[in-house]
């Protein structure tokens, strides 16, 4: 927020909502790039608001953040160029044993490609009802100010989007716990690193993807086999620093100079890896705010 004077008080009080704005933001539009232009456009309005006519800071600032992330859901402006099968989520990292920063805790598993898809499944009044309300802890009635509805009906409307998500969710592979993850994780890492084929098909699910982000452009890989033929991608990772990213298992590692070298994000499902993710492009781990190596 360059706009504002350090010392200005409603600059302060904005940046005290800063990060629940944006978590709201980024549940209910899928990423990070609008959700912080509808943060953005919401310091813009309040700046040019009398800050004396709002009782209710948060409430007002929540309030105007659905209003613009309903907007560009309706208007279709967000994410236009590619499907959700085909794009790669937004990634954000910790060390496992570093302490997560606010924003991750508040966030938590769900700010992962998983939740988006079950969201995507909503219509958008019932996507931001169902942040605002079951996510947010948002009043019925606040959120009917947004759209446009009776606290009755908001009820309803979040009551219908919350059954869809369950039956979205119900109809996916049970997530397996943080620690299960991490040791197929570390199994298939071990694996990869010593060649062991057989063992890389015990713990990859038979209908695996392995999505590769490369300089000249992005590779799938699917099946089981597949994947286990070209793991040693992963095997090569395996000297990098365990991480968490978006609430999954993942490794970063760097070349020698210190520069990221590979950032690698696993989906683990009863008991199996379902997905694998190896972002290899330097520009693209420029981009990232990946903790620094150690």
């Amino acid at each position: 927020m360059s706009d504002a004077h350090p010392t200005d008080p409603i600059a302060d009080a904005f940046e005290s909502h800063r990060e629940r704005l944006r978590g709201v933001a980024y549940r209910v539009l899928g990423s990070h790039a609008d959700a912080e232009d509808a943060v953005q456009e919401a310091w813009l309005r309040l700046s040019r608001q009398d800050t004396g006519t709002i009782d209710n800071l948060g409430g007002w600032l929540t309030t105007v953040v659905g209003r613009i992330s309903l907007d560009v859901l309706r208007s279709g402006r967000t994410r236009p160029e590619v499907t959700l099968d085909d794009r790669l989520p937004e990634y954000t990292v910790t060390f496992d044993d570093a302490p997560a920063p606010d924003d991750l805790v508040a966030l938590g598993d769900s700010v992962g490609l998983a939740l988006l898809t079950v969201l995507d499944s909503l219509r958008p009044d019932e996507r931001l009802a169902f942040v605002l309300h079951d996510v947010f802890a948002v009043p019925h009635g606040e959120i009917g100010t947004i759209l446009g509805k009776s606290a009755d009906a908001t009820k309803m409307l979040t009551s219908r989007a919350r059954k869809k998500v369950r039956n979205v969710q119900a109809a996916q592979p049970q997530a397996s716990t943080g620690r299960q993850q991490r040791e197929v994780v570390q199994a298939f890492l071990a694996a990869a690193g010593k060649g062991q084929f057989e063992q890389l098909l015990e713990v990859l699910h038979p209908d695996v993807k392995f999505t590769v982000d490369a300089p000249n452009g992005q590779f799938v890989v699917l099946g089981a086999t597949e994947v286990a033929g070209r793991a040693r991608i992963a095997g090569s990772a395996a000297r990098g620093h365990l991480a968490t990213v978006n609430g999954r298992p993942g490794i970063i590692s760097w070349t020698r100079e210190g520069t990221p070298f590979s950032l690698l994000v696993f989906t683990v499902a009863d008991g199996l890896i379902t997905e694998v993710t190896a972002v290899v492009d330097p520009a693209r781990l420029a981009l990232m705010d990946l903790p620094d190596p150690v």
